[in-house]
């Protein structure tokens, strides 16, 4: 029989579609799989809508068979085959797709899920083929049909007998190359791989013999023997967990498919289902890891969900269907409502995606605001691994995300010894306190030991420690809370003191004004001003800043890799005025100016100590402190 030409433009569409639209070989038997599964959907249809088909699901199944002496793999199914005109309809013309108008014209589209809308997906198999060959056979008909292509430039059909009805294909696998090793895909653990993979949920068994061996009993004298044997196995899981009933499913269940997918030793923290329906609609099924993944603060961590259409898997991980700020959430999405790219390897982003992702969001932030209420304690487990991430959302995208995470956020209460939320925080304020405290440090215990945490704490107010970089630029995005704004310990004003105390520092202010002057200029750039505290007690000396950039600010800005600007903080010596090193500094004033510049570098030096900055020079510090004392 004469070859017949594609009915599509030419060669290079073909060509066009092999090695351009999908980008990972492997997806062949993944279209392969789908399109026989659409064969069986249909069959089933017609079950349904029809008498005297005689069909029941339960007969319906794909087999997949590897021929490694011929280099074939033969993908089979029971469904409803194919007449030679459909071949001509279907394979002859390249984006034709029979799934789809079947789909369109369906009377019960409820019942039957048709995935394969663009008619390109069959021919994925050229990319691992040399050759495809398709034996089919329709329901009702006695006749049936063989379709052959080398993928070059064209086809033929002739009539073949078939026993029953269906479809088989015919991948002859090729050669192996320099760049790809295609012999791989004659392996049958390689096939089982890819059905796991990308087809676990296909809701037909997917059929493979699988070699074993067992063993074989001898008379005592021998040592046993094993004999190798082929067993039939069903491959596919066919039903996906996320697609079972609440109450189908048990927590023990959840917690082993979550484990197995995610190569995770423990239970996830929270187990989050989601069923939408509506204008568009979507089961997901999402995870909180209990703990850190390894490398989840680096550029090397890969978030996404898993995403799937009617059960197939299309990505692995989407990264577009889950926010940054919830990055650390493992799961699966599937939707029929995704609009599909041709390949079906990505998605076009359109409004239905958009809508899951924002609606996925607000999901997540429901189960985490209800565990946050209703089981504090493992909230604060998760908030150990995941705080940060949350904060660092709070700030990305210049704090668009602020209302959404706001409530969330955990930090430790000087005066109630443990963690709270911004919430609770402002509830237990006494009705004087006019700020929401906070100070900056690297541990709470460094935190607790500063100097300006002194007259706050005397005060009776409760101070929010908090122990990240990012942590100055969440309170610059959040701003204030119901009228209350935040205030660093480090202010110059922290509100507390009254007129008159404020007005005999700033009396002793001016009248050593010279003193000060000179010690700053004595420092010689490190600090912008020298000045008498208002809010030192019994400590002598700490350091503060003026201007928006703090020392914690200052000591993030240092550790961003690449060639920029340095950012410093203006620092500022603040002086104890009711402390006895004051006392010493304004008696040294007058009998040696030179001894009190001395005195003023070593307060100076104390001060970044206890800031946790680094001294410049510690055997100058070590050696000035001994030249002071002596």
């Amino acid at each position: 029989m004469a070859k017949k030409q594609f009915k599509a433009e030419s060669k290079r569409l073909l060509d066009m579609m092999i090695n351009s639209i999908y980008t990972h070989k492997e997806i062949f038997l993944r279209e392969i799989i789908s399109n026989s599964s659409d064969a069986l959907d249909k069959l089933c249809y017609k079950s349904l809508t029809e008498e005297g088909v005689g069909v029941s699901r339960d007969d319906l199944f794909i087999k997949i068979t590897i021929d490694k002496e011929n280099r074939v793999i033969k993908v089979s199914d029971n469904g409803i085959g194919m007449t030679e005109e459909e071949l001509e309809k279907n394979l002859g013309v390249i984006a034709q797709s029979g799934s789809l108008h079947f789909k369109n014209d369906m009377e019960k589209k409820e019942e039957i899920d048709i995935i394969g809308q663009f008619g390109v997906g069959f021919y994925s198999a050229f990319m691992v083929s040399e050759k495809v060959t398709v034996v089919t056979k329709a329901y009702g008909s006695e006749q049936a049909y063989v379709w052959e292509s080398d993928g070059s430039d064209g086809y033929t059909i002739k009539e073949t007998v078939k026993d029953g009805v269906g479809t088989d294909i015919y991948m002859k696998i090729k050669a192996d190359s320099e760049e790809e090793k295609y012999s791989d895909y004659l392996e049958t653990y390689m096939l089982r791989g890819l059905i796991k993979k990308y087809s676990d949920y296909i809701r037909y068994p997917i059929k493979m013999d699988i070699e074993k061996s067992r063993k074989v009993e001898k008379p005592d004298s021998e040592a046993p023997e094993y004999e190798k044997y082929i067993e039939e196995e069903t491959i596919n899981s066919m039903v996906p967990i996320w697609l079972l009933g609440k109450d189908k499913v048990t927590e023990e269940e959840l917690n082993r498919f979550y484990k197995e997918k995610y190569f995770d030793s423990s239970d996830p923290a929270l187990v989050i289902r989601a069923d939408v329906e509506g204008s568009f609609s979507y089961k997901a099924l999402l995870f909180i890891p209990s703990s850190t993944p390894m490398g989840y603060y680096t550029n090397e961590y890969k978030k996404g969900l898993e995403l799937y259409s009617s059960g197939v898997m299309i990505m692995d991980s989407c990264e577009d269907i889950i926010p940054e700020h919830f990055r650390f959430v493992k799961g699966v999405v599937d939707s029929q409502d995704l609009s599909l790219n041709i390949s079906r390897e990505m998605l076009q982003h359109d409004r239905q995606l958009k809508a899951i992702c924002t609606n996925i969001e607000k999901k997540i932030k429901q189960e985490l605001k209800k565990l946050l209420t209703n089981d504090p304690e493992n909230y604060e487990k998760f908030w150990k691994s995941f705080g940060l991430q949350l904060k660092y959302g709070m700030v990305s995208d210049y704090g668009a995300h602020r209302e959404l995470l706001r409530d969330l956020l955990l930090y430790y209460s000087s005066r109630d010894k443990k963690m709270l939320t911004l919430e609770r925080y402002i509830e237990t304020m006494p009705e004087d306190q006019k700020y929401i405290y906070y100070a900056c440090g690297d541990t709470i215990s460094k935190i607790d030991n500063l100097p300006q945490t002194e007259q706050i704490k005397d005060k009776g107010y409760s101070i929010l420690y908090m122990t990240d970089e990012v942590d100055e630029f969440v309170v610059s995005i959040i701003g204030e809370i119901d009228g209350k704004q935040f205030k660093s310990v480090n202010d110059k004003d922290l509100g507390i003191e009254s007129e008159e105390e404020k007005s005999d520092t700033d009396d002793k202010q001016e009248e050593n004004k010279v003193m000060l002057d000179y010690l700053r200029d004595a420092l010689d750039g490190k600090v912008t001003a020298v000045r008498l505290s208002h809010k030192l007690k019994s400590h002598p000396v700490c350091l503060s800043t003026d201007g928006e950039v703090s020392l914690e600010m200052e000591k993030y800005f240092a550790t961003i890799p690449g060639d920029h600007p340095e950012i410093k903080a203006q620092r500022v010596l603040e002086i104890n005025p009711t402390h006895k090193a004051f006392y010493m500094l304004c008696d040294t004033w007058q009998l040696d100016k030179d001894r009190c510049a001395k005195l003023g570098k070593l307060l100076y030096d104390q001060a970044l100590l206890i800031a946790d900055m680094p001294l410049e020079d510690p055997s100058e510090y070590t050696n000035l402190f001994w030249e002071l004392i002596i």
